[in-house]
C-alpha cells in the first residue's frame, strides 16, 4: 500500500531474529510530545523516571513511569546534552551551553568537574561515560559552539574535537582522542577493554583499546554509516550487541563481530536511546520532538556496566 509505514523491526541477517531482537511490542509508545530537539535521556532506577534534555528548549524533562506524568525536571539547564550516571547514582550531565561537565548532588547542588583543558574552554561537551575505577569520559564536538540554537555560537579555543577522560582522584582532564570529525555517543565493552565512540560528521563507530593507564589505542572502524545514517549515542544489551541511534536511519542494532543485522524503524530522527524500566528491557528513544518507549526481548545494560548498580 503506497504510503504505508515500514515494519518496526527490520531484519537484515539472521541474528537478528535468532538473538531475540524483534520480540517486543509491535508499535512504539509515544511518553511525550512537543521537543525540540529531544537528547540524553537517562533511567534512573532509584526513582522510576527518564530525566532528558531538551536543548533549544534549555530544559530538562522528566517521565514517571508509575504514572505517566511528565514535568518539568530543570530549567534553565545551559543547553545540557547527554545525562548518564555515576557509580554513586548521581547524574552526570553535558552542558553544551556552559560548556562544560557537571554533578547534581544528591543534595541537588551542581559540581562542575570540567570545563577547560589546558587553561582553554571546552567547545561543547555531548555525552559522557563512567568506568568501574570513578573516572569519566566525554566527548566535545562543536555543535554548541556553531549557532545560538543549541548553545552559544563562539570559536573554539582548542582547534578540534576530542574525547577527554576526567580523573577519579585528581579530577585532571587528560586527551585521550582525538581523531574524530565530531565525536558524540561513547560506551564501554562489558569488561572495559575497549571504548566505542560514534563519529557523526565521520560517518562512522571507532573502537579503541583502553590500556591500564586510561590511554587508549589509535582505534580502528567498527562500523560505517550506510545511506542516510550518521551515528549520534550508542548503547550495548547484555548480549553484547552494540544499538546505536543513527539519526535519519532509525536505531541500529551490531553483532560483536560488527555486522549490520537488523534496525529500528522509528519515526523523526534518532538523537538517543537508553535501557531501563525494572527489567531493563525498556528501550527510551529521544527521536526529535518526543520521547517514545519499547519493551523488548533483549535486556540492556546499566549506564555504569553490564549487571551493575551505582
Amino acid at each position: 500500500m503506497t504510503g504505508e509505514r515500514p515494519a518496526l523491526f527490520e531484519m537484515l541477517d539472521e541474528r537478528f531474529r535468532t538473538g531475540r531482537c524483534m520480540i517486543g511490542d509491535a508499535d512504539l509508545e509515544v511518553l511525550y510530545t512537543g521537543c525540540r530537539w529531544a537528547e540524553g535521556p537517562i533511567y534512573l532506577p532509584a526513582w522510576r523516571q527518564v530525566v532528558w534534555s531538551d536543548i533549544p528548549n534549555d530544559r530538562m524533562l522528566r517521565w514517571d513511569e508509575e504514572t505517566g506524568a511528565v514535568s518539568v525536571f530543570r530549567r534553565s539547564t545551559g543547553y545540557t546534552n547527554g545525562n548518564t550516571l555515576d557509580r554513586r547514582g548521581r547524574l552526570v550531565t553535558c552542558e553544551q551551553g556552559n560548556r562544560r561537565v557537571t554533578r547534581t548532588e544528591h543534595d541537588g547542588t551542581i559540581t562542575v568537574l570540567a570545563d577547560r583543558w589546558q587553561g582553554k574552554r571546552l567547545n561543547s561537551p555531548n555525552d559522557a561515560a563512567v568506568k568501574s575505577d570513578g573516572s569519566i569520559w566525554f566527548s566535545d564536538p562543536d555543535f554548541g559552539i556553531t549557532s545560538d540554537y543549541e548553545g552559544h555560537r563562539a570559536e573554539s579555543e582548542i582547534g578540534s574535537n576530542n574525547v577527554y577522560r576526567i580523573d577519579p582522584a585528581s579530577g585532571d582532564v587528560r586527551l585521550v582522542a582525538d581523531c574524530f570529525g565530531a565525536p558524540n555517543g561513547l560506551v564501554f565493552s562489558s569488561d572495559e577493554r575497549r571504548l566505542f565512540v560514534s563519529d557523526t560528521r565521520g560517518g562512522c563507530i571507532r573502537v579503541f583499546d583502553v590500556r591500564d593507564d586510561g590511554t587508549l589505542s589509535a582505534g580502528e572502524i567498527f562500523a560505517e554509516a550506510r545511506g542516510k545514517a550518521r551515528f549520534d549515542n550508542l548503547r550495548f544489551d547484555d548480549a553484547g550487541r552494540l544499538w546505536a541511534a543513527a539519526l535519519k536511519d532509525g536505531v541500529h542494532c551490531y553483532d560483536p563481530d560488527g555486522t549490520l543485522i537488523g534496525r529500528l524503524n522509528v519515526p523523526g530522527t534518532v538523537a538517543n536511546i537508553t535501557w531501563g524500566g525494572t527489567k531493563r528491557n525498556r528501550l527510551f528513544i529521544a527521536a526529535q520532538t518526543s520521547l517514545y518507549s519499547l519493551v523488548m526481548g533483549v535486556t540492556g545494560t546499566h549506564p555504569t556496566g553490564p549487571g551493575r548498580r551505582p
